[in-house]
């Protein structure tokens, strides 16, 4: 699977509490949306071919985060992203359908008052990353694979492991199966280039259709520590999605610390700072 020729966007505002935390909420005091707990906006992360724009360069890397120039609150952000096969009705998406999910940070500079929201997401390589190990999705709907797994996050400094993000299964994103495929639909087709974000029907029919995407659907609530401490240099980012029926919180919290996730075969995103 080469990410380089899919267009990848996510998902602004769909855990309770995560704009809030990321200082985030007054970007969207002017976007209406159906319900109060509806995500906020589809937003840009990459466009390949896109060549009149910065989201053209390629963010995502399995292994480092390349630190920006000129910014210093850089925080991850855990999520889990998804594949969708896109279906067209004429220039229209149609339907979307899950193929796999993975373990993806969206790390995000804190930049008050940018234009776009896509503006704090992809400053160049390495400013993104997405796990190699990869589920497939069975059925995209209460009862699915989906439903048994979990995000957890953690921050290595100096040698220490710190819980970044709260652990939090996918089932309680705000937004989520056949209710997160009609709104990612509906903003695909119909979002308009207002306020912080873009028209993304207008970038599909520029890629002329393209038939899958990858969609990371929300970044979880941070710890205290999280809130409180932004990355550096040195440090190492870790994002990993495993199922309950697997492992608990602790056993995972535990491998962590001991550096032995990569042993449980589920999808772990470890990125050294750099």
């Amino acid at each position: 699977m080469d990410l380089r020729e899919f267009p990848c966007f996510g998902v602004a505002g769909n855990f309770a509490g995560h704009l809030e935390q990321a200082g985030e909420a007054a970007d969207f005091r002017n976007v209406v949306t159906a319900e109060p707990s509806a995500p906020k906006a589809l937003f840009p992360i990459y466009i390949p071919g896109r060549e009149d724009s910065f989201l053209a360069e390629f963010p995502i890397s399995g292994d480092t985060i390349r630190f920006p120039e000129n910014a210093d609150n850089l925080q991850i952000e855990p999520e889990i992203a998804v594949l969708f096969r896109v279906n067209y009705a004429g220039d229209q998406v149609l339907t979307l359908a899950a193929e796999c999910f993975g373990a993806f940070n969206d790390c995000s500079i804190r930049r008050p008052g940018a234009r776009k929201i896509s503006e704090k997401k992809n400053w160049g390589p390495c400013s993104k990353g997405f796990s190699q190990i990869t589920v497939p999705v069975d059925v995209f709907a209460p009862g699915g694979i989906l439903d048994s797994y979990r995000i957890a996050s953690f921050l290595i400094r100096d040698g220490v492991c710190h819980a970044y993000g709260v652990d939090s299964a996918a089932r309680n994103y705000s937004y989520m199966y056949g209710k997160l495929v009609e709104w990612i639909t509906d903003r695909m087709n119909s979002q308009k280039d207002q306020g912080p974000a873009e028209d993304i029907h207008s970038m599909l029919l520029d890629l002329e259709r393209p038939t899958t995407c990858l969609v990371t659907i929300g970044a979880t609530r941070y710890t205290e520590f999280g809130q409180a401490n932004y990355l550096r240099r040195g440090d190492v980012s870790v994002v990993v999605v495993y199922s309950e029926k697997e492992y608990s919180p602790a056993q995972i919290a535990a491998a962590a610390e001991s550096g032995r996730l990569d042993e449980l075969g589920c999808p772990v995103l470890r990125q050294q700072v750099i």
